[in-house]
């Protein structure tokens, strides 16, 4: 709890059986989690067994793989139906550090912002940690192509550590969002649509042979999804447009 707000972690996971305990036992040793919900997209690995032998976790599996935006659907679902205060999604890979939990827990808590962000670019850690040179350009050219067209100063988008308030979930269209990854990116614009200031934090991110990627094709897929959500936000917003996302 946080100022008598109920703190739960969602962990997205596909095939994390390497990584999961260990992201887990980090988020709890935080001491301010009263919750973690894990929700298995249908892995091939041990994934859920392994879920459900961790404390205070909820375990959702689909039966049939449904795609990233999917699981984050019935993650917040899930959350919101506990009774989650502050929603903070971690990817249960690893990949960024559980340690930023009180961080941006009190900033949703003391009421300053209702969406933090935890940024791989402020503070140059996306390189040092192993980012793919290609990921690195790729992720600074949509970002400046998204300020400009949706209006905001943001470091990067594409980031998958976030917090949130309820308030401010029960307010989306997540259900009209895509299942596959651009749901991230269709997120976020709605919360900009919506006029709320989205906050940053530095986050240090490791890249390693067990940390979850997409590969170059997809990874094209979703830039190009990036591109077009923005596009249609700037259309919308100027009046030309009617969008199911707004």
């Amino acid at each position: 709890m946080f100022n008598n707000k109920k703190i739960i972690v969602i962990m997205p996971a596909y095939n994390a059986g390497a990584t999961l305990k260990r992201t887990h036992d980090e988020v709890m040793a935080q001491n301010i989690v009263d919750q973690v919900i894990v929700v298995d997209d249908a892995s091939h690995d041990e994934t859920t067994r392994i879920a459900q032998s961790l404390p205070h976790t909820l375990v959702h599996t689909h039966p049939k793989n449904k795609g990233y935006g999917a699981n984050q659907k019935s993650c917040y679902r899930l959350a919101l139906e506990q009774g989650g205060d502050i929603i903070i999604m971690v990817h249960p890979d690893y990949q960024y550090t559980p340690k930023l939990i009180p961080a941006m827990a009190s900033m949703i808590g003391n009421d300053l912002y209702s969406c933090v962000l935890g940024s791989r670019i402020l503070g140059g850690y996306a390189l040092k940690g192993g980012m793919p040179k290609w990921k690195y350009v790729a992720n600074r050219f949509l970002t400046l192509a998204e300020n400009m067209l949706m209006g905001a100063k943001l470091s990067e988008y594409h980031t998958g550590y976030r917090a949130f308030s309820k308030d401010l979930l029960l307010k989306l269209k997540l259900e009209n969002n895509s299942d596959d990854f651009v749901f991230d990116n269709q997120m976020l614009a709605q919360i900009l649509w919506l006029g709320y200031m989205i906050a940053e934090v530095s986050c240090p991110t490791l890249y390693f042979e067990e940390a979850s990627s997409i590969n170059f094709s997809r990874s094209v897929t979703y830039g190009l999804g990036c591109l077009e959500t923005a596009l249609k936000f700037r259309l919308a917003r100027l009046g030309f447009i009617s969008c199911p996302l707004f």
